[in-house]
């Protein structure tokens, strides 16, 4: 069983600042790319941000410049860097795992990033 735990959410006023983790954890051992999707309410969920193995990044347009996305592999651990924080950058964040060796898909459960203006 694999587990991903997030933390890091919170409220915050436009143009502050906050970082989100996710750890993975469990049957997962060999990780290919990891990343960061939101979802607003009444919307889709949305690519923020992804990482591969070998350091291979691709972020939104709408986070460039803004966020960043790093990870500890030794870890097995995903941070969101995000400045400049704007009030339609409220969303729950889910972060995501892609198993390498399965394919599998992860995701964690969400952690609330509300951005008041």
């Amino acid at each position: 069983q694999v587990q991903l735990v997030e933390s890091g959410g919170g409220l915050v006023q436009s143009g502050g600042s906050l970082r989100l983790s996710c750890a993975a954890s469990g049957s997962i051992f060999s990780i290919n790319v990891m990343g960061w999707y939101r979802q607003a309410p009444g919307k889709q969920r949305e690519l923020v941000a992804t990482m591969s193995t070998g350091g291979r990044i691709n972020y939104a347009d709408s986070v460039k410049g803004r966020f960043t996305i790093s990870r500890n592999n030794a870890k097995k651990t995903v941070y969101l860097q995000m400045n400049s924080l704007k009030p339609e950058d409220t969303a729950v964040y889910y972060c995501k795992v892609a198993e390498m060796t399965t394919f599998l898909d992860y995701w964690g459960q969400g952690t609330q990033v509300t951005v008041s203006s």
